[in-house]
């Protein structure tokens, strides 16, 4: 079981924990701590992931992120941090937070990340039941695959601040 705190529109914890299964249920003004993870190798390609057919949301659908919800206890980072070494086996020195968004109707506070990793390309590790398949995209087939693929044109309002600055083509 999968316990969550709450905070309130401010983004300050009020000291009440949810269960995961009640998503629906959270109180109006309350919110769940969200992260959300852009992986981009030192070379300037983009991690991409299929998500598994047996998801509930989007299932058999490219996205480009590791995340998930914070657990109690958990800062963003914290939370960034452990979804994205569980979903891909990867590390990062340092993440860049490049966006917070509020979305009403998950009742959820999404913080997005850039990670920058020096990896091997086949460091990858997939996580059972999230991840079927991974590539590593070049910038400009990326931004050609988010008006195609429903996860990355949700993603992209997040991540628009940092990719908004990249020079492509």
């Amino acid at each position: 079981m999968e316990i969550w705190d709450l905070y309130d529109e401010q983004g300050r914890k009020t000291g009440e924990t949810w269960e995961r299964g009640r998503m629906q249920e959270i109180p109006e003004g309350r919110y769940h701590l969200v992260c959300d993870v852009l992986i981009r190798h030192r070379d300037g390609t983009f991690l991409l992931t299929l998500r598994d057919d047996r998801k509930e949301a989007f299932p058999g659908c490219w996205e480009a992120s590791a995340g998930g919800a914070a657990q109690a206890g958990e800062n963003p980072e914290e939370a960034a941090r452990r979804e994205m070494r569980e979903e891909t086996g990867l590390e990062a020195e340092m993440l860049e937070l490049i966006g917070i968004t509020r979305n009403p109707k998950t009742r959820s506070v999404v913080y997005a990340y850039l990670a920058v990793v020096d990896c091997a390309k086949d460091a990858v590790r997939l996580q059972e039941g999230e991840t079927v398949d991974y590539q590593w995209t070049e910038p400009e087939t990326f931004f050609g695959l988010i008006p195609k693929e429903p996860v990355l044109k949700k993603q992209y309002a997040r991540y628009k601040p940092y990719l908004d600055q990249l020079e492509i083509g």
